[in-house]
């Protein structure tokens, strides 16, 4: 698309992302209201509580989540609309367990700049990434220290706005949230305190799916360190958030040429042995790891040279990239 079309739309950065837009009023409509009529005296019960979160879950959170992962990279709005892109991260991201500014610091301010590295607060390498013990270890060290982690790691980097607007989010979300205990208890751990536990939960396991397989000689290259999920639902619903390998190798990258990026560097992919999967997503990949079935996941690996692995050579490969990284190389990077 030239500059001139993509300065067509009045609000718009990038015409392309009016499915966001479209996402924004949908949800806004449907669950701010919903989220509202728990808190009006004797309208609540724990059975419309129920029925609130399974809307979110099933109708909206997983497009929720990417759409925050698209204007966290690539900010949705013109410039003189700037102020509108604090609508996601901070009025709508809060009802889907996202806590303001704290999605932004880490995946964008982090993760991205540490690349799973021993830097990298979320990276899987010090993990044997097939045991679910040492899944639970990861991700009860985000949960419980996660935030502490990443404020010292803005300040051991020296990003002090990064660490102000976390702390800001972080610090205003949960004094909200105790003031709205005291109004109505049962709405706000359905609405508030409950989301981010279960989003938590789900960001690391998708994490653990992405940078699951990593290659112990070149675990600095993406594609050797993360995995592409070609699954047409998925893709489809989540703006092509399965083609990780190439959101790591360009962050920026439009969600909307991404299948066309992995086509056509095809060969590459195939030269670097990357890891790519169909018909299955990462928290899929996540949970036949956790049951070590190797067999299911090599049904799912796809060849992108001739001859096709044999399923042995495929479980292999996928084994070899599992393993925790030795000590002495973590503490090393780190």
């Amino acid at each position: 698309m030239t500059p001139a079309a993509q300065a067509d739309h009045p609000f718009l950065n990038d015409p392309r992302d009016r499915p966001l837009l479209v996402l924004i009023v949908v949800a806004s409509l449907a669950i701010l209201p919903f989220a509202a009529l728990l808190y009006v005296p004797g309208m609540f019960t724990w059975w419309l509580g129920l029925l609130y979160l399974t809307m979110i879950s099933a109708v909206f959170l997983d497009r929720l989540v990417l759409m925050l992962h698209n204007t966290s990279h690539r900010p949705l709005f013109k410039n003189r609309y700037r102020w509108l892109n604090n609508y996601v991260p901070w009025v709508l991201g809060p009802f889907f367990g996202e806590t303001p500014e704290s999605y932004f610091a880490h995946h964008v301010g982090m993760h991205h700049v540490e690349e799973n590295l021993m830097a990298d607060l979320s990276s899987t390498m010090p993990y044997q990434r097939d045991r679910a013990v040492d899944f639970l270890r990861y991700f009860f060290r985000f949960i419980s220290r996660g935030i502490a982690e990443l404020v010292g790691y803005f300040t051991r980097k020296k990003r002090f706005k990064l660490r102000a607007r976390l702390l800001k989010g972080e610090t205003l979300y949960w004094i909200v949230v105790a003031g709205l205990l005291f109004v109505n208890w049962r709405a706000t751990v359905v609405v508030f305190v409950f989301p981010p536990l279960a989003v938590r939960f789900l960001m690391m396991a998708g994490n653990w799916g992405q940078h699951a397989f990593v290659d112990a000689a070149t675990p600095e290259v993406p594609f050797r360190s993360s995995i592409t999920c070609l699954s047409p639902r998925y893709n489809r619903r989540c703006f092509n958030d399965g083609y990780h390998i190439g959101h790591h190798v360009s962050a920026t990258r439009h969600w909307s040429e991404m299948p066309e990026d992995f086509e056509s560097n095809r060969e590459q992919y195939a030269r670097e042995r990357a890891i790519v999967f169909k018909d299955i997503d990462y928290f899929g990949v996540w949970w036949l790891l956790m049951w070590r079935s190797y067999g299911r996941l090599a049904r799912h690996y796809v060849a992108l040279a001739e001859p096709r692995p044999s399923e042995g050579e495929i479980i292999a490969l996928l084994r070899q990239r599992v393993r925790a990284f030795p000590r002495s190389l973590n503490q090393a990077q780190a």
